[in-house]
């Protein structure tokens, strides 16, 4: 085995990001995705069993425990390597860069660094000699491990710049900051406030940014996941809002156990400021929790002075669980250019969507959109047939199988 699995010490770690497949691997990799495509959930399954046998913290401390246990994650990793390789041998795909920079962004929240990529490495290329057997010849490995490393260094090099521009050695992201408030801001959904001593810490944060939340277990394993990031109503403070899953082991820990006083570990913000253009009107859509985005943006928007035609639209199930309802309809006041709120509720959330196309879209409009998967998915459908451009549909997802995006 040891022939057909490649040395991490022989990968590319020179090759720019931005390489594309070459000519030898390129045929290789097209003859041969339709078989790893079809083993893909066994090489995943077996991948994630070798990974925590190597270290088992990965499994304790890294990865989500909850989309481990329901399949989730296996899935997500799935997804991204077919997608992935079948995006190298498309023409006119997008830049590699430009495809892996959602992930690069959770990477980054997470401290990953070389060493995960070199143990995945070796993991994930043992799976896949376990699984395809005597089809995979030193050449398929080849041209497999050279896909593996283009992915690899894209997002190597991606996060080394996300550490650079916090100014925090790579892999040391976190923080440990103090709740300073917690309040009820929807049934089952929390928001909590915290900073930090050092003022400069707090002002390193754009509306449109995620942090990840680092929980310790009585076990002494944590457990991380991503929420959205909004400036505080007091000076250099952070919010971030929680909802209460069912079965839910980060977020019902810190509902049900974390209160005013008590430290908060998060990291770093990360995640690419959205793109506001100077001259389009703004449309802000959401669903549950997903208002902490339009209020990260509304805020930004009032810093600004702006005065642009903005929309703010959103969709739950009752009028209740709009979450930053208040919040944003105080931005709205002070907001200096026209705007409007628009909400629709229903139990069936995809027949309250169906309710916005009122033919009040702007085609030139930006969009941008947060909240579950099936919203954004319905959302920008919805914006594409009202004439706006699928360039100018902007989103951040949090769910294991979205960090490619949606079509």
């Amino acid at each position: 085995m040891s022939d057909i699995v490649a040395d991490p010490v022989d990968a590319p770690d020179s090759a720019p990001a931005t390489s594309i497949l070459s000519a030898t691997s390129r045929p290789i990799i097209e003859a041969t995705l339709p078989v790893v495509g079809e083993h893909l959930g066994e090489i995943s399954r077996i991948f994630y069993r070798h990974l925590f046998d190597n270290l088992p913290s990965l499994e304790s401390d890294l990865f989500n425990r909850t989309n481990q246990a329901n399949g989730e994650q296996q899935k997500a990793l799935a997804g991204a390597v077919a997608a992935f390789a079948t995006l190298l041998v498309t023409e006119e795909a997008p830049p590699v860069d430009e495809v892996m920079s959602r992930i690069a962004a959770k990477h980054a929240s997470l401290g990953i660094v070389q060493v995960h990529y070199d143990l995945v490495h070796t993991a994930l290329f043992t799976a896949i000699v376990d699984v395809l057997g005597d089809a995979v010849t030193p050449e398929v490995a080849g041209a497999w491990d050279e896909v593996y490393w283009l992915m690899a260094n894209s997002l190597m090099a991606q996060e080394a710049a996300l550490y650079e521009a916090a100014g925090v050695a790579a892999g040391h992201v976190w923080q440990p900051m103090t709740v300073l408030d917690k309040r009820e801001v929807a049934p089952g959904a929390w928001t909590f406030v915290f900073g930090d001593e050092n003022p400069d810490v707090m002002r390193n944060c754009v509306p449109g940014q995620y942090v990840s939340v680092s929980v310790l277990f009585p076990d002494e394993t944590r457990q991380i996941r991503q929420y959205t990031v909004v400036w505080g109503e007091r000076p250099d403070t952070w919010e971030i809002t929680v909802e209460a899953v069912r079965g839910g082991m980060v977020s019902t820990k810190l509902i049900d156990d974390v209160g005013v006083g008590d430290p908060l570990v998060v990291s770093m913000p990360v995640g690419d400021p959205y793109p506001i253009r100077e001259d389009s009107p703004v449309v802000l859509a959401s669903s549950g929790i997903g208002s902490a985005v339009s209020v990260g943006l509304l805020q930004r928007l009032v810093a600004d002075a702006d005065i642009r035609p903005l929309r703010v639209v959103h969709v739950d199930r009752r009028p209740e669980r709009f979450a930053h309802r208040d919040k944003i309809a105080d931005l709205l006041s002070v907001y200096r250019g026209p705007s409007s709120l628009h909400t629709e509720y229903a139990d069936d959330i995809e027949h309250a969507i169906s309710r916005l196309r009122d033919g009040k879209w702007d085609g030139a409009a930006d969009v941008y959109l947060c909240g579950s998967p099936l919203f954004m998915r319905k959302m920008r459908r919805v914006a594409v047939r009202e004439g706006v451009s699928p360039v100018n549909i902007h989103y951040e997802v949090f769910a294991p199988d979205s960090w490619l995006g949606f079509d």
